[in-house]
């Protein structure tokens, strides 16, 4: 995967060509979805923003990319940072409790994962400890890639998954 990865990435470096994009993007997109996916309980429009803007970052970003990991670790490491600037202006955003547009109330949006246990619990779990259970036990980054991904340390990740794996057994007994 990375030899190619580098030839597709110096070939757009070189052109700017639209169809090498594709490639990488082809060979990287879904995969950092799913992570984006699950960080954010199943929200795909919120998925899609952080993809989206992952992306940017990463083609800007491009030829200051050192190659000391796999093209995909740096991508989701992109992604994991739009997702959390994501978190961040939610939290800063008002509550609305009406659609602007159309003045209607917003009724709640039923998540398509929300049909299987398993997701639900997880989706319901703090934003951390989400994150570090989807990193771990799904995307299998050792706690030490948790820690320099989320910028915490590594027995904080411990700790946090954990707690996260107890959650997740409470909810479903």
């Amino acid at each position: 995967m990375n030899d190619e990865d580098r030839e597709l990435v110096a070939v757009f470096l070189a052109t700017r060509s639209e169809e090498a994009f594709r490639r990488l993007y082809r060979r990287h997109a879904s995969a950092v979805y799913a992570l984006l996916l699950r960080l954010t309980a199943g929200d795909a429009a919120k998925a899609e923003d952080s993809l989206q803007d992952a992306w940017i970052r990463a083609i800007a970003g491009l030829e200051r990319f050192a190659w000391r990991s796999s093209l995909r670790t740096w991508l989701r490491g992109i992604a994991i940072n739009c997702w959390r600037e994501g978190l961040r202006d939610a939290r800063r955003a008002p509550l609305r409790l009406v659609d602007d547009e159309d003045g209607e109330p917003l009724g709640p949006t039923a998540s398509p994962l929300d049909v299987i246990a398993l997701e639900r619990a997880v989706a319901d779990l703090p934003d951390g400890y989400r994150a570090v259970l989807v990193l771990h036990d799904v995307e299998g980054l050792t706690h030490e890639e948790i820690a320099d991904a989320l910028g915490i340390v590594a027995g904080t990740s411990k700790s946090q998954l954990a707690r996260a794996r107890a959650a997740v057994r409470r909810s479903l007994a």
